[in-house]
């Protein structure tokens, strides 16, 4: 039924106990209880095993749950009693209880519910706190409330925040002792519960008031038995299947006069098992006379048969297979499934190499799939096709004369090929010298390493500034990037610096040449030396008529056919007629002539040659002569000549 709040009738007192509480019966005393949850080792039990002198949590005499936001502990008193008062000792610590005492948060707001179920909600919430605080709740506590039921249980929760001040903030059980005292046979009231209360009724143990009707009587004085196929307490539960449609016993539900076929049992509530040919079974016990169906064994023929080889039927009687089990069971009943790492019949077989050694207890078939290196659905099968591993999904290394390789771990039995190494030959061998094989464990190269390489495996392509064999060669500091030339050959990358030649720079420009790609030719050197190879100067000096360092400069038109100086081509005797400058190869402007240009040409001369100073292009009118210095008079000078000769004609 609904739980119903009777507080109004309930009376809480702390340790205040009558002649006639003592005198009632501890009903839980040793009976079986229950807890929503276990903290160590600190079961409900000890909350009902009569030691409460160590009220400390792990003391060893008190029931202790885990944390939650309900906490919830009962006690089944084993049939439904006359109670009087529960009595609760709830943990102290072994201290002072007091405000101080932090268990006292711990039991403010419980509750405790009588019920005829194992469910609170289906009997009565006699007590609740509501309005104790850390300093006032008491601890013993005693609560007074005459009420019958089977369970008393104990309740406490944190589910609807805010709590009221000084409640802790989770649920907890801390109980040490739960008494619970009342009669210990409904019917009989009084402090010695000797007093018959009436007739077919309980009633308050006090009082002796009638407070409902014993197991199979109703109505409001308990005079009228069960009817309408009905027994026990309040009439709810139904009679069984007896003998002719007779009526139950009103109050226990027994079949006066046995069962109708197919039930048995002293309420024929129990229905018969899998009879022979349809038989029923004795009302009593519910045995079968002539033994069972095929598939069912056992005096009552209610038990199924295991798996019997081939769906053989069992034995009757004991239930075992006359020919041992079928695929995926074993044991005297073959109902046993096969245990872990076993198939077939009667489970003789092991699993093969499927992965955590599982396989289906029939089929052997791998659930998880196979252990490294086998494959199809038993895994009975090794990989195959050049493949190893997990699901044959890698594939071998470059084994020694197409050898496969191990199907687990893939190593190669006899070696590698030539060009692979390791254990799986899955390394390439380095550039070893001259070709050769590596070695097949390491991977190193017996002779040391090709141009280009070096390293104990010559598998390190050579650092910047090195080439050739195990890298032992210097680029040439002639490259036109210093130092950086091709790692096999050295050849210089982008080409030589000035002045030098070949694939590794390696040769000075020769055949009279220097610079960039020994491109510029040399000038005339002394002695026809050969100039720097690089900036083309001649070291010993130029050939006559050169100058400058390079000795490619011609000198200029020096006086007498005088040398000029081979390093700034001066002339040291001054100019040659008809030139001037330091090294003497200007011409010499209008109007001058003569050794470096000192002579001025006459100032009748219409243009004088800058050698001689002869006026080349004649003379200004008056004037004659090679340099028209002389006067004219009449038949000297070719314009008075012309004249005359045209007066003639």
């Amino acid at each position: 039924m609904p739980c119903v709040v009777l507080l109004c009738c309930c009376l809480f007192t702390v340790l205040h106990i009558t002649s006639d509480v003592l005198a009632y019966e501890n009903l839980a005393l040793h009976q079986p209880a229950w807890q929503s949850s276990t903290a160590e080792s600190y079961t409900a039990d000890r909350a009902v095993d009569g030691l409460y002198t160590d009220l400390a949590w792990r003391g060893g005499q008190c029931a202790v749950s885990l944390e939650g936001q309900t906490a919830e502990w009962r006690v089944d008193l084993g049939a439904v009693k006359s109670i009087h008062h529960v009595l609760i000792q709830y943990v102290t610590g072994n201290t002072v209880w007091d405000e101080n005492n932090v268990y006292t948060s711990l039991f403010l707001g419980f509750s405790v519910y009588i019920s005829n179920t194992t469910n609170k909600e289906d009997g009565v919430m006699y007590f609740r706190d509501t309005n104790y605080t850390r300093a006032t709740i008491p601890n013993p506590v005693n609560i007074t409330c005459p009420y019958h039921g089977r369970y008393v249980i104990y309740y406490n929760n944190r589910t609807h925040p805010p709590y009221p001040e000084g409640y802790y903030g989770d649920a907890r059980i801390r109980l040490c002792e739960v008494e619970v005292y009342g009669c210990p046979k409904l019917g009989f009231y009084g402090e010695s519960c000797s007093i018959p209360c009436p007739q077919n009724c309980f009633c308050h143990i006090t009082e002796g008031t009638c407070l409902g009707c014993l197991p199979g009587y109703r109505g409001l004085t308990c005079e009228e038995k069960c009817g309408d196929n009905t027994y026990g307490w309040r009439c709810q539960q139904t009679c069984g299947n007896c003998s002719n449609g007779e009526r139950c016993h009103h109050v226990n539900g027994r079949c006066l006069s046995g069962c109708n076929a197919g039930a048995y049992g002293v309420t024929c509530k129990e229905s018969c098992g899998n009879c022979s040919n349809g038989e029923p079974c004795n009302d009593t016990d519910g045995s079968c006379p002539s033994g069972c169906n095929a598939g069912a064994h056992g005096v009552k023929c209610k038990e199924s048969c295991g798996n019997c080889s081939n769906d053989e039927p069992c034995n009757d009687v004991d239930g075992s297979c006359p020919s041992g089990c079928d695929a995926g069971a074993y044991g005297k009943k073959c109902d046993i499934d096969c245990r872990s790492g076993y198939y077939g019949p009667n489970c003789k077989y092991k699993c093969r190499n499927c992965r955590y050694k599982k396989c289906d207890g029939k089929t052997g078939k791998c659930h998880n799939g196979c252990r490294n290196g086998w494959r199809n659905t038993t895994c009975d099968e090794k990989c195959g096709d050049n493949t190893y591993g997990r699901r044959c999904q890698q594939t071998c290394g470059n084994c020694s004369n197409g050898e496969p390789c191990h199907h687990v771990n893939g190593i190669c039995p006899s070696g590698c090929y030539a060009g692979a190494y390791g254990v799986k030959c899955k390394e390439s061998c380095g550039n070893c010298s001259n070709g050769e094989p590596c070695n097949d464990v390491d991977g190193t190269c017996p002779h040391g390493c090709d141009a280009g390489v070096y390293g104990k495996k010559c598998d390190i392509e050579c650092q910047m500034g090195l080439y050739g064999p195990n890298c032992q060669n210097n680029c040439s500091n002639n490259c036109a990037v210093s130092k950086q030339c091709d790692v096999i050959t050295g050849e210089c990358i982008g080409g030589c610096q000035a002045g030098w030649k070949g694939s590794t720079c390696d040769a000075e420009c020769g055949d009279k040449t220097y610079g960039a790609e020994c491109k510029e030719p040399c000038g005339n050197c002394k002695k026809m030396e050969p100039c720097h190879h690089v900036d083309g100067n001649c070291l010993s000096g130029c050939e006559s008529g050169v100058y400058g360092m390079k000795c490619n400069q011609p000198c200029g038109n020096c006086s007498n056919g005088h040398l000029c100086n081979e390093v700034d081509g001066s002339c040291q005797f001054g100019c040659d007629a008809g030139v001037y400058g330091q090294i003497c190869n200007i011409e010499c402007p209008t109007g001058r002539y003569g050794r470096s240009c000192s002579k001025t040409c006459g100032d009748q001369c219409q243009g004088c040659n800058r050698f001689s100073g002869v006026c080349d292009l004649g003379c200004l009118p008056g004037w004659t002569g090679q340099r028209c210095d002389e006067p004219c008079t009449f038949g000297n000078n070719k314009f008075h000549q012309d004249v005359f000769l045209n007066n003639l004609l």
